[in-house]
């Protein structure tokens, strides 16, 4: 604000000199833009050449501080380290004005500082591990991390779920002000530790079925060349010249609206997408309904075929299995089957339902079992004559 009766020019100077300052402070020159990285002010930070896996549900937007080892000082223990990062004017501006202020839901910042951390090791991609007896403040308050995880093995300290830290409430949006991150931990022998924190934003299991389906499906002639290549293998001992499929997803019983499978996996059957990412965006295991492989955001793929299949007229609204034929065809099961497995399933119901009411191992004295049906013998029936 500039005072009344100040000379304007004079306030100009100071603010481009306050803007310059601000701008050194934080590591860019004085034109900084979005992409540029902040210097990392820490001492004795060193950076390491680990990497971490990918968050779906998290889209990368720059490194605050870069991978760095956690370094232990003498003997002890116990250890602690403190690094400091400060946000760019443009980094700043993107957490700030892009919150979430809804009563209801439970991300307050949809740009977000993150906190990682992971085992040392560069021979391959790191997931997310907390280190033993674990202890983060930042900007001198305590950071809440994930309670762990109850264990019955004996002299083993639980561990903490894996997840990433949301760092932003306790942050300083301000270009000029440091943000000090202190972490204590217990030294394990013979294991390494990185620590990173990033800015990134936060997706929605909607936003990344959006980004699926814009990736394109796949062709519904890969998937017919697979039926064919399976049910016409010659090294099969058992010949099999159809198989029987569903359009229902595995997960929730339902038809699917997109189904999709990895690239990585070679069964057929697929699993809805909008399903599969609504339930890894409550718990991220990523991992496949069918063969429980490894069912990767970025492998998955919308599968052409079965989208067709699910759009036929030729297949019932009532009906989701399918059989697929040696040429790459399908057609619906044919209603006497269907009705044949009903009536078997309603038959082992009806087998299964005897109830043994016995509070004893035996079951002696109180179990009710399917007795066989005495035929009584027919009564003689007396015929009187009325005239």
């Amino acid at each position: 604000m500039m005072v009344p009766g100040a000379n304007p020019m004079q306030y100009l100077q100071q603010a481009a000199a306050y803007q310059q300052q601000a701008a050194a402070l934080a590591g860019r020159g004085p034109y900084g833009h979005h992409g540029q990285q902040p210097q990392q002010v820490a001492n004795q930070v060193r950076l390491v050449n680990v990497t971490l896996k990918s968050l779906p549900f998290y889209e990368h937007h720059g490194a605050l501080l870069q991978p760095s080892s956690l370094l232990a000082k003498g003997t002890g223990r116990f250890q602690e380290a403190q690094f400091t990062f400060v946000l760019t004017v443009q980094q700043a501006n993107d957490i700030a004005s892009n919150r979430d202020i809804r009563a209801t839901t439970k991300v307050n910042y949809l740009h977000q500082v993150q906190l990682r951390f992971c085992p040392l090791d560069t021979t391959k991609e790191q997931g997310d591990e907390f280190p033993p007896s674990i202890c983060v403040q930042v900007n001198g308050k305590m950071c809440p991390l994930p309670n762990p995880i109850p264990t019955n093995k004996p002299n083993v300290e639980p561990k903490r779920p894996p997840k990433p830290i949301d760092l932003t409430p306790l942050c300083k949006l301000s270009p000029t002000l440091p943000n000090t991150v202190n972490v204590k931990w217990a030294a394990d022998q013979g294991k390494g530790w990185v620590i990173a924190i990033y800015l990134v934003e936060k997706l929605t299991s909607d936003q990344l079925l959006e980004r699926l389906v814009q990736k394109g499906t796949r062709q519904s002639e890969f998937t017919r060349e697979l039926i064919k290549k399976k049910l016409n293998d010659e090294g099969d001992e058992i010949a099999t010249t159809n198989l029987k499929v569903t359009v229902a997803c595995p997960l929730g019983k339902m038809r699917m609206s997109n189904p999709c499978r990895p690239t990585t996996c070679d069964h057929l059957q697929c699993f809805d997408a909008s399903l599969f990412l609504q339930m890894n965006e409550r718990k991220p295991t990523w991992q496949c309904p069918v063969c429980d492989s490894p069912a990767l955001y970025q492998n998955l793929m919308v599968d052409g075929y079965f989208q067709e299949v699910i759009k036929a007229k030729e297949l019932p609204e009532e009906e989701n299995e399918i059989i697929l034929n040696q040429d790459g065809s399908w057609h619906p099961v044919p209603k006497d089957d269907s009705e044949e497995v009903k009536k078997k399933e309603e038959k082992k119901d009806e087998n299964s339902a005897m109830v043994d009411l016995s509070d004893d191992e035996g079951g002696s004295s109180g179990a009710v079992a399917a007795a066989p049906a005495v035929a009584s013998a027919p009564t003689e029936i007396e015929c009187i004559d009325i005239e």
